[in-house]
């Protein structure tokens, strides 16, 4: 999964002379929480958030008036608080990557950028959060099969055969290793063979079917197991 099939496309940026009043305008009326500044060829200069604001204004403690704050927020412009030294991720980075610089530096956006440095986009914690639903398929028609195995070559192949030779197709797959339970194969599939007898050939071929969920076309779930 890539960068650019998540992040934000129709984004707004904002150059260095804009007022932070402005800059804090335009992320109110489209519901964004901070903004990429570029220059004039639109290559990524810094980043300005709703948080930066609020802390170089001292909007959270300050015992100014309303009027007195926007004109102050009004004579600021982006380019004197913005961040500069900012981490980005270009578009065709796996999502991942963008969410190990995130985890790595302790930020929650990354501005998505060309090998130009210009500025093609924007993904958040957000994004991710989305991008991982999807994959598992979450609210999608299917049923998730939670499988306890043991961790040696070829056997999500056996597995995934199983499947195959039921006329059920595998939507997602997942294999998780914990301390706790060990390794996991978490599969989601779809198919016309019912629920019950699937999850009884995946026994009597020996694997340790402990969770089955199934989640209708209206995207309810029913817990088998």
């Amino acid at each position: 999964m890539y960068v650019k099939d998540h992040m934000t496309k129709d984004l707004k940026t904002i150059d260095a002379d804009t007022s932070v009043l402005k800059a804090l305008e335009i992320m109110g009326k489209n519901n964004f929480h901070r903004l990429p500044v570029t220059d004039e060829n639109g290559q990524l200069i810094g980043l300005i958030t709703e948080g930066l604001v609020n802390e170089s204004s001292g909007k959270n403690a300050t015992s100014l008036s309303i009027y007195e704050l926007n004109y102050l927020l009004s004579r600021t412009k982006a380019g004197d608080i913005m961040i500069t030294d900012v981490k980005t991720i270009t578009p065709d980075a796996f999502l991942e990557e963008a969410a190990s610089v995130m985890l790595d530096n302790a930020i929650n956006v990354l501005p998505v950028v060309t090998e130009g440095n210009k500025v093609v986009g924007i993904i958040t914690e957000k994004d991710m959060f989305q991008a991982f639903t999807e994959l598992m398929g979450y609210k999608h028609q299917g049923t998730k099969f939670v499988i306890n195995c043991d961790d040696v070559p070829g056997i999500f192949a056996k597995i995934a055969n199983l499947f195959a030779e039921n006329d059920a197709n595998l939507e997602s797959a997942a294999v998780y290793h914990n301390s706790e339970r060990g390794t996991e194969i978490v599969v989601k599939a779809t198919g016309i063979i019912p629920v019950e007898s699937m999850t009884d050939i995946l026994k009597e071929a020996g694997f340790n079917v402990t969770r089955v969920i199934q989640t209708t076309n209206e995207g309810k779930t029913v817990v088998f197991m």
